[in-house]
């Protein structure tokens, strides 16, 4: 090839760094990642890809957990103030961000999917000293919002692969399709993607993660076993809202509730046909210490080994809900606002992967799989995929990690950006390359 793969990505090293610290200062939740979108839409375009955006990208239909008109509009508003133009504003109006990017060699072979994700998290990023993106200047710039899952990361990698692919086209065959995810989180984008027809015709499918496991920097593993299917669900009660010393009985409180529904939803019985799980996130309630509250709101999330259980889960949550409503005299309304499915990776790509990494400069070992017990919004392109005869994997790169995914210290190693680029570039070349 004109550039190998090894001496390609320490030249785009510093490239790597300064993307990921650059993002990592612009979080954006899903379906407002207006800024992000955007960027990368820029960057795609200026390496020779076809790029898709907007409704050409997604199914609006097909999106979950959509955020409120009135979050949308704020955060449209806040990315026009940070130089998001009107052209790119008026493709992406109304939380229709993410990014598809397509290069086509034109040449015959193998069609390629990569999918990686583009959101944040609410949560607000801690300032300690020890905090790498604090101490070295590259913090989230936004209260409450925060790359807490390595995201940040995951786009980066996306875009170190598309610059190989553009730089290479000549030395390479087939098609490639990059997919950059809008609101994995919650599991609410990736069927709009899918449902759009990006995952038609696909041979091989790869997305993955960094971190999840501790691992040493070099680490790689080809599969993963473990992820769950999950639903998110959303749960409003409506009480009477009274006078809690003059007039309690005229009273229905939602407060209550929605607090008898938080403990026991906790208490249902797991499942013996494999792992279950359930979880309230979020609890919010009442009005003020002399009022009995006439609201309530809820987000939970439900997960299980396969769909059976998990529709278990999700059916014995909506009676404990619908049971504590009845107990208080309020009414209990369900909105469903994510879901993920179960997915199995082709472990049949293990020895390609396995070999494709052997001549890598930056990966020292290659697991064959890794054991995760998570979701993953991804299961609906795998699965796409594999409905229609091609092979999906989901990898994880390794790297030591100061805190828990999901939490305010959570960073990685950025030398393990390069390791996940190379991988995925020795994979194209093992697929790709021109013989």
């Amino acid at each position: 090839m004109a550039v190998q793969p090894s001496g390609f990505v320490k030249q785009i090293e510093p490239y790597l760094n300064k993307w990921r610290r650059h993002l990592h200062q612009y979080p954006e939740l899903g379906f407002t990642e207006y800024y992000t979108t955007s960027l990368l839409g820029e960057e795609l375009k200026k390496l020779g890809f076809t790029v898709y955006s907007g409704r050409e990208a997604l199914e609006t239909e097909a999106r979950y957990g959509v955020p409120k008109a009135s979050e949308i509009k704020a955060n449209e508003k806040r990315a026009i103030e940070n130089g998001v133009s009107e052209e790119w504003m008026d493709k992406m109006r109304d939380g229709h961000t993410g990014i598809v990017a397509v290069y086509d060699t034109e040449k015959s072979g193998s069609h390629l999917a990569f999918r990686f994700d583009i959101d944040a998290l609410p949560i607000e990023e801690a300032e300690q000293a020890e905090h790498i993106p604090h101490k070295e200047g590259f913090g989230s710039r936004y209260k409450g919002i925060m790359h807490a899952c390595g995201h940040d990361g995951h786009t980066t990698i996306g875009l170190g692969l598309a610059r190989f692919i553009a730089e290479n086209h000549e030395h390479l065959k087939g098609r490639f399709t990059l997919l950059f995810q809008p609101a994995e989180e919650g599991g609410r984008g990736a069927r709009a993607m899918t449902e759009k027809g990006w995952l038609q015709g696909v041979d091989e499918f790869y997305s993955g993660h960094i971190g999840i496991n501790s691992l040493p920097v070099g680490t790689i593993a080809a599969t993963t076993r473990g992820f769950l299917a999950s639903s998110k669900l959303n749960v409003y009660f409506k009480g009477q809202s009274s006078h809690s010393g003059m007039k309690p009985e005229a009273g229905r409180n939602a407060l209550l509730a929605a607090a008898t529904a938080a403990t026991q939803l906790h208490g249902i019985s797991r499942h013996s046909d494999g792992i279950s799980r359930v979880n309230v996130g979020k609890l919010i309630a009442g009005n003020g210490r002399n009022i009995i509250s006439d609201r309530g709101y809820l987000e939970l999330e439900t997960r299980g080994e396969n769909q059976d259980i998990n529709q278990y889960m999700q059916t014995e949550a909506r009676r404990i809900i619908e049971a504590s409503a009845l107990m208080y005299q309020v009414e209990a309304e369900v909105e469903f606002v994510g879901e993920t499915e179960e997915v199995k990776c082709d472990e049949s790509l293990i020895p390609s992967i396995t070999k494709a990494c052997e001549s890598s400069e930056f990966i020292t070992r290659v697991d064959p799989y890794a054991m995760v017990s998570g979701s993953e919004d991804a299961s609906f392109m795998m699965n796409a995929v594999q409905a229609n005869g091609g092979k999906a994997t989901y990898m994880l790169f390794g790297t030591y990690l100061p805190d828990n995914h999901h939490s305010p210290n959570f960073d990685f190693e950025e030398e393990v950006l390069p390791v996940a680029v190379d991988a995925y570039i020795q994979i194209v070349k093992g697929v790709s390359e021109i013989g």
